[in-house]
This record gives C-alpha cells, structure tokens and sequence, in this order.
C-alpha cells in the first residue's frame, strides 16, 4: 500500500509540475499577450471579473469539500449514501452562488456585457466546484489516479483547445477573450462529467434528494473551514477587482497586473502541494501527541530553499521577464514588471504561509487563523484604497506583498506559541547562512556584465548551490516528507 501510494503521488506531483506551469505561462500568458494587443484592457475586465468569481467561490463550497474527503476517507461506505445527498445541496449552492454574483455585479454597476462575461466566468465555478467535489471522493476512496488524471485533465484540453485557437490557423480573427472563456467551459464541461461518471461507478446508484437536518450537520461541520477560505479568497483575489474599479485606468493596470500574476500563479503551486502533502502529517502527528518540530523545520527550510531562489530569481530581473514573455512597450513594462517582482517576493512569505497555515490546521487553531485573516482583509483591502489610485498595478502587488509578508509573521508567532516550537542550532546555522549568501548574491548580480539570460541562469544557480551546501534542499528531505505522508495516510485508512 505505501508503495502505491508512493507511485501515485509521484504521479500527480509530475503530471501538475509539468502541465499547469505549461499552461499559466504558455497558454495563459500567450492569450494575454494577443487579447491586450488587439483590445487593450480587454484581459484587464476578464482577470477582474475571474478574481470577483473566486472570492464568491465560497458559496459554493462552504468548507464541504474537506469535511467530505475526511469522511469518506475514514467511512468509505458511506458514499452511496451521502454522495447524492451532497450533490443535491452543492446544486442549490450554485443558485445562491449565481444570485449574490449577480447582486455584487449590479451593485458595481457593470455594464450588460461585463455581467455576460461574469455569469459565463459564475458557471465555470460552478463545473470546477462540482468537479473538486468529485475529486475529494475518489481521494477519499484512495482512487488516486483517477484523481490524478482529473486533477490535470481540464488544463490539458485547455492547452490543445487554446493551442488550435492561436496557432493552428482555424481563423484569421485576432484572438479574443470570449472564445478563452468559452473553451474553458468546454474544457471544465468535459473534466466534471468525467468526474461524475467516475464517482458514479464507485457508488453504483445516484438520485436527486435533500434533507434538510442532513445538509445543517455538514454546513455546521464545515462552516469554520468555509469562514477562512472566503477571508483568504478576499485578500487573495481582491486586488485586481479594486484595480479594475477604483483605478482610473482599471481595465488597463489589472491587465499589467495579470501579467507578473501569471508567474507568481505558476510559482505558488509548489506551496500548494507541499500544503497538501503536510496536513495528514501533521494531523497524524498532533493527534498522537507527537512533536511537529523536525518535521515542520524540515518542509520549511525546503520551501523556504525553492521559495526564495526563484522569487529572488524573479525579482532580481522583473523586467527582462516580463519584457522577454510580452514583448511590451516601455511605459507597460514598468508597471508590469514591478508589480511582477513584488508578487515574486510575495511567493516567499506565502511559502512560509503554506507551512505555519497548514500546522495551525492540523493543531486545530481556525479560530486563530479566522481572526488573523480577517485583519488580513482589513489590511489589504485598505493598502489597495490608498495605493492603488496613486499607483495602479504596482501598488496592488505591494499592498498583497506586506500583507502577506505579516500574515506570514503572525502564524510564525502563533504557532511557535501554541505548539512551543523550537529550533535547534544546527538548524539556526543553517538558515542564517541560507539569508545571508542568498543576500551576498544580489549584491554580486549588478556587477554582471554577460547578457541577462546567462545573469539569470548564474543567479538562479548560485542560489541553487546555496540552498544545497546549506541544507535547505536536499534529496533526503523530500523523500522524508513523502514517506511520512504516507504512513500517515495509511493509518488513517
């Protein structure tokens, strides 16, 4: 079973390393690049409206998907009878969903066309949330292949959908936004029937039903993990939505913000499954009475390694980055490519999140991780009013990186308090001579007189070799962590 497991998370690892980078800044970014040609500030609506739809994603969820992967994880027979029972409130879900979409798009006074695109944007939410749902049955059943294949299948039919649009010579129209948002919804169309179809064969019957005390018990259950994901999703996704309303040139700055985001998306996803590889283990752990310290310093010192070579990678030539996948002019590249190093710095203190978040999870703390997100929103959402008018895409970038950079030190200070964390100094060592070479580095870069590309390789490197002769990444580490997710997914099953 362990070596299966092995194999399988292998699996996913490789298929989401190799096809969403892919997509972000092959697909993603060329659509981008071609939109803002044709119809400038066209892809700048478009990010807006898709960052309004995250953050009412919540409706449409409600914390059920991680209530249900436990459950079903632990209470495999209980999926015929509860799958119907929860996909009958997920679709009831949708109408609330769809409804306050509506009611906020009005409430900014949207134009006809822009409340098209959102409804459009609502109903794609609707097929990947359905589609997660899925997905957290065949995890919970341990399927996970099937869950691997799914978990990459919609972005793969993006990229030979998009690909045809923009390279195939099916048209001789520039390419426009609307048709990237219309193979989205063929590409998620296709991923949530699949996923129905797989589930199904798993449960063998499937009818619509609600209960009512039924559909209470889980929202009850669920509503602390609902409340955290909706204040994340706020500070989060909030920024190009204000950048699109209160910005005088909105449409315009949220494209040049979507630009360096494209990146910072690409780069996030190692945070993402390191999340996802952690929390079994530190629940394990915690609800044995076990310490977290080793294996918490462990998985830090190895993202904070790949976290901080390539955001300083990034933010050290923001500009040649941005002006090498965009090719823009002068005036754009500024705002872009300052924005873009600052969410390149931003992925550093987000890495430490996904570490300190995934702890206080696992210990139980939402309490404290409600509260200091909701001071988070507070903080961004007022950052963005003050900077963004002034200016624009960089003073959103800035605003997300301050602050996710105190979120990061609140959950540091928090979990160092509630779970008595220590650090030996074996580990002192090697962290502090991790920062201080890795900063010897970006004094050494302005005086490299080779083209950028050999710079950037240099640079990207010596950071690479300095997180090695540290001890912030090695071999050993990532085969550790695997094998202790592992283990602790098994004894729960």
């Amino acid at each position: 079973m362990q070596k299966k497991f092995i194999y399988n998370l292998a699996l996913v690892l490789l298929l989401n390393l190799l096809i969403k980078p892919f997509y972000i800044l092959g697909i993603d970014a060329e659509i981008l690049k071609q939109v803002e040609i044709n119809a400038e500030g066209s892809y700048g609506v478009y990010f807006s409206l898709l960052g309004l739809t995250f953050i009412g994603n919540i409706f449409l969820d409600l914390g059920i998907i991680n209530f249900n992967t436990r459950n079903i994880a632990q209470h495999s027979q209980l999926l015929s009878k509860h799958f119907s029972g929860i996909f009958t409130l997920r679709l009831l879900l949708t109408i609330v969903y769809l409804i306050i979409l509506l009611l906020i798009g009005l409430f900014f006074n949207y134009s006809d066309y822009q409340l098209k695109i959102l409804t459009i944007l609502g109903f794609n939410q609707i097929l990947i949330a359905f589609t997660q749902y899925f997905r957290s049955n065949l995890a919970g059943l341990l399927r996970f292949k099937e869950d691997s294949i799914l978990s990459v299948l919609d972005r793969l039919l993006l990229i030979i959908i998009c690909s045809a649009l923009l390279w195939g010579g099916l048209t001789n129209t520039p390419f426009k936004i609307e048709w990237f948002i219309y193979a989205q919804t063929i590409a998620y169309g296709i991923t949530c029937l699949l996923g129905f179809l797989l589930v199904l064969r798993q449960t063998k019957e499937f009818s619509f039903k609600w209960e009512f005390a039924f559909s209470i018990m889980i929202l009850k259950r669920s509503f602390p993990f609902a409340l955290l994901i909706l204040l994340m999703a706020v500070y989060y996704y909030s920024d190009a939505v204000m950048l699109e309303r209160i910005h005088e040139n909105g449409n315009i700055e949220s494209a040049a913000y979507a630009r360096g985001y494209r990146f910072f998306m690409a780069a996030n996803m190692i945070g993402y499954i390191f999340a996802g590889l952690l929390l079994p283990i530190f629940s394990k752990l915690i609800k044995n009475n076990e310490r977290v310290d080793s294996i918490l310093i462990l998985s830090l010192k190895l993202l904070l390694g790949i976290s901080v070579t390539i955001g300083l990678t990034g933010f050290c030539f923001q500009d040649e980055i941005i002006h090498w996948r965009y090719d823009i002019n002068d005036q754009d590249l500024q705002h872009s490519a300052t924005a873009f190093g600052y969410l390149m710095l931003s992925f550093i203190a987000i890495s430490t999140t996904y570490i300190f978040g995934t702890v206080l999870t696992a210990k139980g703390a939402l309490k404290h991780l409600n509260v200091l997100a909701f001071f988070g929103v507070i903080i961004n959402i007022v950052l963005n009013f003050i900077m963004i008018p002034e200016s624009g895409a960089e003073g959103a970038a800035l605003a997300s990186l301050i602050t996710q950079a105190l979120t990061a030190l609140f959950q540091v200070i928090i979990a160092v308090k509630l779970l008595k964390l220590s650090v030996i100094k074996k580990d002192k060592i090697s962290f502090s001579l991790f920062f201080i070479l890795s900063y010897s580095v970006l004094q050494i870069i302005p005086f490299l007189s080779c083209s950028w590309i050999i710079s950037i390789l240099i640079t990207f490197f010596a950071l690479v070799i300095i997180s090695i002769s540290t001890g912030m990444i090695s071999i050993k580490s990532i085969l550790a962590i695997i094998n202790e997710k592992s283990k602790s997914q098994i004894s729960n099953n």
